[in-house]
């Protein structure tokens, strides 16, 4: 393993690692997660839509429309301001972006397995924060909301759908989860290549 890890990458890896780092570019300008909400007072649906650095809806009006719903069953207004974790996640971004371009210059096998382990870790820490977040927006409610059920959470799911009272609300990942997720792919793919081509060479 050791020798492995200062085994200079392919020319194909390098590009593919170079790649990554330009398409991550790509996050800031896409949202990350989706999270779309069903209710009979909004046939139409609402959405809304979690970047890297803000919140925003599906539409101009969704986020109003949700925060005036959530409102009802006293849940905390959604603005982006209340997630603490959007003013750093910009510069964690960079740090992946950064990282892809230095193995470029460096192109070493360690270099794409230190890749690996932060997109792990980022996906890790990340998803767990969001459930924390979800766990204390959920719970955390007004006792003097115009509608109290007994007992009642409201914490949206993590992924996929959950019924709560008469809303129906999903969670999944947009496009910019789904290139970080492909970044992951790639990056195992490089190390599964290389360690091939040890192989190969060592015959």
């Amino acid at each position: 393993m050791k020798g492995l890890l200062f085994q200079s990458l392919s020319k194909k890896n390098r590009l593919l690692i170079l790649g990554v780092g330009l398409i991550l570019v790509a996050v800031y300008l896409i949202p990350i997660w989706s999270i779309s909400i069903s209710a009979p007072q909004y046939p139409e649906g609402l959405g809304m839509h979690i970047w890297i650095s803000k919140i925003t809806g599906a539409t101009p009006y969704d986020l109003k429309n949700i925060n005036l719903l959530n409102h009802y069953i006293g849940m905390q207004e959604i603005i982006s301001e209340s997630i603490p974790e959007l003013l750093f996640m910009p510069y964690v971004l960079g740090y992946l972006i950064f990282g892809a371009l230095i193995t470029g210059l460096y192109p070493k096998v360690g270099m794409a397995i230190l890749g690996i382990i932060n997109l792990i870790i980022v996906g890790i820490v990340g998803l767990a924060d969001f459930w924390r977040w979800e766990y204390n927006y959920g719970h955390n409610l007004n006792p003097d909301a115009p509608i109290i059920v007994e007992g009642m959470a409201y914490q949206p799911p993590l992924l996929g759908c959950k019924e709560m009272l008469n809303i129906t609300a999903c969670s999944y990942p947009s496009y910019g989860g789904m290139i970080l997720g492909l970044s992951l792919v790639v990056l195992v793919y490089i190390l599964w290549d290389e360690k091939q081509r040890k192989k190969s060479n060592a015959v």
